[in-house]
């Protein structure tokens, strides 16, 4: 039960609920019914009895007897007696064999074999001198035949009646459950791209407004001199998705905020970072410095470096989120291009004093439509990672292939590794997993880097994702289309099968 949808069950408890109501109502109504046809059963026999008197007239000291006594009038049988209980005329019913004796102005219940009775017997004086008897009888077995016909009837509709009940009930629950349905479907969407700017738009009038129209959807609403009047006639759920709708405007607008101040404070602190750059240098060419000062003046200039480093990420994050990074394609030998970043950093890891050998294994011309800065970032980016969390004469393999319609690569370290709790944060702003992946001592990683990594490769159409053991290694791979540019555009393509094809391959 728990694993069924909310409409199933509340389905089945409406369809519970009618059924037992009906079934209630039923009995009570078959009770009361039961008792009504006994009831009129009696009453119509004592009727039709009384009635016959009119039939019966006494002439010249005979008696005269009208045809309509002998006709079964309402299932009545009719028969006249005298005073000894001598049969005169009249009918009795096939099956009542039995001779009751006369009990004036009583109802008598009679069984004979398997037929119940109603005998009723009224005395009818005709003269001074003579009485007459008048017995009427019924049968009780074949009224309730009747109803019993009625009562299985009742019976075999209560099944298209369940089936009736449980298809009005899923209509009714599915309508009524719809803005639930499309709440769920655009949280999901905005999970998946990340996308404050949808709206529910449950209703036809509104889905134009609500729709990707980012902050002013409330205004818009607001203007709106129909929309009051809409509301007025919605349930919960509808107000509930009116809600939600509200709470995503003023979502996105904060958002939009700290995009904006983002990237307004990482404008303003270039300029004075620069200047303390440009001062530091000033600064060193001093050739008066004591060995102290010169050594402070370089170390407020290596932070100023690292400032200026995390003020330039800053930046250019704050531009992809708000969609203002472009990307200069051009069809590279990524081969080359992958070959001379990591001869690069294998250089600045010896001049670092890192004992850390870096090895490739490039296939040759592998070409693709990429941005060489940020493709040249993304692998500075991981293989500077490595080289930093790199033990002790610790080996680097930097690898490039080209898979099925893409290109795939790796960048695998055997270094300090990230443990399994850690290794889904590893792609937000700023975390560092300090327990776990702690650098050189001095060294100073602003958790910035493989944001980048990631919004470079996906920019791309394509992928990256990381697996990690502690104390054996890191392996970040990454993928991009291999087809011309003109071709991706042909074919709609947009990384997405791609990226399921490359993310089973193990280098």
């Amino acid at each position: 039960m728990k694993r069924l949808s909310l409409k199933i069950k509340l389905t089945v408890l409406y369809t519970f609920f009618m059924i037992l109501v009906t079934c209630a109502a039923l009995a009570i109504l078959f009770s009361l019914s039961s008792r009504e046809i006994l009831s009129s059963t009696q009453s119509k026999l004592e009727r039709r009895v009384q009635d016959s008197t009119d039939d019966i007239v006494l002439r010249d000291g005979d008696l005269k007897i009208d045809s309509d006594f002998y006709s079964v009038t309402q299932d009545v049988y009719l028969s006249l007696y005298d005073e000894d209980m001598y049969f005169l005329y009249g009918k009795v019913p096939y099956g009542f064999d039995s001779q009751p004796e006369l009990a004036d102005g009583q109802t008598r219940s009679i069984t004979e074999g398997n037929t119940e009775w109603y005998v009723y017997d009224m005395s009818f004086r005709l003269a001074e001198d003579r009485t007459v008897y008048i017995r009427g009888i019924t049968s009780v077995t074949d009224a309730e035949a009747s109803f019993t016909v009625t009562l299985r009837f009742a019976l075999i509709l209560l099944p298209g009646l369940v089936i009736v009940t449980a298809f009005i009930g899923y209509r009714f629950t599915r309508r009524t459950l719809l803005p639930v349905k499309k709440i769920t479907d655009t949280v999901r969407q905005i999970r998946a791209d990340a996308d404050l700017s949808r709206r529910i738009g449950i209703t036809g009038g509104e889905k134009q407004e609500n729709g990707k129209s980012g902050g002013k959807s409330e205004a818009r609403r607001g203007k709106n001199p129909g929309n009051k009047r809409r509301r007025g006639h919605r349930d919960e759920i509808y107000t509930l998705a009116d809600t939600f709708d509200g709470m995503l405007s003023e979502l996105e607008e904060v958002f939009q905020r700290e995009k904006q101040f983002t990237s307004d404070v990482s404008h303003e602190l270039r300029t004075p970072v620069s200047v303390i750059l440009a001062q530091c240098s000033a600064c060193l060419t001093d050739e008066t410095l004591s060995s102290v000062q010169r050594e402070q003046i370089m170390l407020i200039q290596k932070k100023t470096q690292d400032m200026s480093e995390i003020i330039s990420r800053l930046l250019f994050l704050s531009r992809a989120d708000q969609g203002r990074q472009p990307l200069q394609k051009e069809y590279l030998n990524l081969s080359e291009i992958t070959l001379m970043a990591a001869e690069e950093q294998r250089l600045l890891a010896e001049e670092d004093g890192r004992s850390v050998t870096i090895e490739c294994c490039i296939e040759p011309e592998l070409y693709a439509w990429a941005d060489e800065t940020f493709y040249i970032q993304m692998l500075v980016n991981l293989i500077s990672n490595a080289v930093a969390y790199s033990k002790e004469n610790g080996h680097i393999t930097v690898s490039l292939k080209r898979s099925g319609s893409g290109i795939a690569g790796c960048v695998e370290d055997d270094g300090i590794g990230i443990a399994a709790e850690h290794l889904p944060h590893i792609w937000e702003r700023f975390y560092r997993a300090d327990a776990s992946r702690t650098g050189r001592e001095g060294e100073s990683h602003s958790g910035l880097g493989l944001p980048m990594v990631k919004w470079i490769a996906e920019a791309h159409g394509g992928y990256v994702e990381a697996e990690s053991s502690p104390g054996e290694g890191s392996r970040f791979l990454f993928g991009f289309p291999a087809e011309k540019e003109n071709d991706i555009r042909r074919s709609g393509n947009d990384g997405t099968l791609f990226e399921k094809k490359l993310k089973n391959i193990y280098f």
